[in-house]
């Protein structure tokens, strides 16, 4: 690589950083914050110009980006919701792509950069709210799913609008015949690698990763492994790289490794998706963006209320109550990375201008930056709106079908942590669960957790998110029977951190000295005492008592 394009690459990552640690104060999401580094350092400073290089690393970040979306998209968390979120999804679809197309011509756009424009306004950032309601715990809520299976309707939209772009080709190229036969050969192209796709996550796949989640630092090389097999697979039928990563994410999703995946993957992303949003901002022009302001501010205005509009009217027509319709509706209040992206592949086919690129990042910034906010305080909105006439007028019941407004899943709380599934962890879980306690079992091989009988998670210990999502927080006990020295000095460390009492296991004495200076409250020494008299020994020493 070109010394160059290293000094570029270091300027973008140290101007994101700096830029991602001030928003942070502010609690702005990191995709804005990009831009805004991006604007900064080109238009702003003048201190980087894209180069193909960067532009190729860009379009890795983006394959990546795609397959994390892909991955979030597990079929089995949203089948409850399946038919609000289609009838939702396809409905704001339908509105607000006719809408932004009317009003893009009210406001002396052509045809075809209204077009461009209205499918930019369509989709709401997968990426963005998962993230933030993730942060807030509310994934699993009723609300959640719901969103959730709203961004799989609006993906699969994606995928149709990339497809058909791909089959256009460079504008001024080629001919209208050329143009529809372009797009019929990526239509078939698609339904192709649709059913390799599928087919692969149903036949294929399940066994594969089966095998090789036995060795959990491989699971990130096979995972990374198909998602360029399907964007190769892309790139040979001439559709877009994107809609490969996409479709390689979403099989992979519906594997019960998609959570463990998802987390080894994120870290690689973060560094490409910084990369090509702030290229993207180098990219937006303040002179052509200063032209924009005012169709700006009527778009965003337009996301912003029109968007929770169609939504709290569908989902009260659904039957769901005025809570979930609202907390729902608050969440698709923004633009996606999809837009940009479907932005960056029409400046580059010439299809649209600069200025277009500009005003849709524009509207980017504004609505992900003021619906973050919504997303994070939307309780607090929601409880200074009720009962009046704002939310009157949709009239959604105060309490609707799904019977426990807002709530999911019941969230793990006083429960016990087993982190590993050998003889001496089995034996604990199902002590404890014959007894009552509510027990979460955890492993990095799916194997060891099947037959258990309380609730499992896969995933590996050492990474905090883990943790977090087995509700370390709220836990009574952190349990580890791992053999691995510096796992349970990592764990023990978290857990006197979160204040959560822990019972660890050492190998000897030295061992078992070090981790009651971390504050460990029982060492445990399966080698000592027999299985059975360590849980009792637990239990006299109240380590399992509320």
């Amino acid at each position: 690589m070109e010394a160059p394009i290293i000094a570029e690459l270091g300027m973008i990552l140290v101007g994101a950083a700096i830029v991602v640690l001030v928003a942070r104060f502010g609690r702005v999401p990191s995709i804005v914050a990009y831009i805004l580094a991006g604007l900064v350092l080109g238009p702003g400073l003048g201190l980087v110009t894209v180069t193909e290089g960067v532009e190729v690393i860009s379009e890795v970040g983006i394959a990546l980006l795609l397959f994390i979306v892909g991955l979030e998209l597990s079929l089995d968390k949203i089948r409850d919701v399946g038919k609000v979120a289609v009838v939702a999804g396809l409905g704001q679809v339908a509105f607000t792509a006719l809408g932004g197309f009317f009003l893009c011509l009210v406001l002396d756009f052509s045809a075809i950069e209204a077009l461009f424009i209205a499918t930019a306004l369509t989709f709401s950032s997968t990426v963005v709210v998962v993230k933030l309601l993730d942060q807030k715990g509310d994934l699993d809520s009723v609300y959640g799913r719901i969103a959730v299976g709203i961004f799989l309707v609006q993906d699969m939209v994606v995928i149709i609008a990339l497809t058909f772009l791909s089959g256009l080709g460079q504008a001024g190229e080629t001919s209208a015949g050329e143009m529809v036969m372009g797009v019929v050969w990526a239509f078939l192209g698609m339904g192709l690698l649709l059913a390799v796709a599928f087919g692969a996550s149903r036949w294929g796949l399940p066994r594969a990763f089966a095998w090789v989640a036995r060795f959990p630092e491989s699971l990130f090389i096979w995972a990374l492994s198909w998602c360029f097999i399907l964007v190769l697979g892309a790139e040979v039928l001439h559709l877009s790289l994107e809609i490969g990563a996409f479709l390689a994410g979403v099989s992979l999703a519906q594997l019960p490794y998609h959570g463990d995946l998802r987390r080894r993957v994120h870290p690689l992303m973060n560094f490409f998706i910084a990369v090509f949003f702030v290229s993207l901002g180098v990219q937006m022009e303040f002179g052509a963006a200063a032209e924009v302001w005012l169709p700006a501010v009527v778009l965003s205005l337009f996301v912003l209320l029109g968007n929770p509009f169609i939504f709290l009217w569908i989902i009260a027509r659904m039957g769901y109550g005025e809570r979930t319709a609202f907390m729902t509706s608050v969440t698709v209040a923004q633009i996606s990375e999809f837009s940009f992206i479907l932005a960056a592949m029409g400046l580059s086919a010439g299809l649209i201008s600069q200025e277009v690129l500009s005003l849709i990042g524009m509207v980017g910034l504004v609505t992900i930056a003021i619906s973050a906010y919504m997303i994070l305080y939307n309780n607090w909105i929601y409880e200074r709106l009720r009962g009046g006439r704002v939310l009157g007028i949709f009239r959604a019941a105060e309490r609707g079908q799904e019977g426990h407004e807002g709530e999911g899943e019941l969230e793990l709380s006083d429960h016990v942590i087993v982190v590993g599934m050998n003889t001496l962890g089995r034996r604990i879980v199902e002590d404890l669960h014959e007894e009552g306690t509510q027990v979460l079992a955890l492993d990095t091989d799916p194997r060891k957790l099947e037959g258990l009988p309380c609730r499992t998670m896969l995933g590996n210990a050492e990474y905090l998110s883990v943790l977090e999502e087995a509700g370390l927080r709220r836990a009574r006990v952190l349990v580890s029977t791992l053999h691995i020295e510096d796992v349970n000095r990592l764990l023990a460390y978290r857990a006197r951190r979160y204040g959560v009492a822990s019972a660890i296991h050492a190998h000897d004495d030295y061992m078992g000295a070090e981790l009651e200076q971390l504050g460990v409250a029982h060492v445990l020494n399966s080698h000592v005492a027999g299985l059975r008299q360590v849980t009792e020994e637990l239990r006299r020493e109240g380590v399992f008592e509320p």
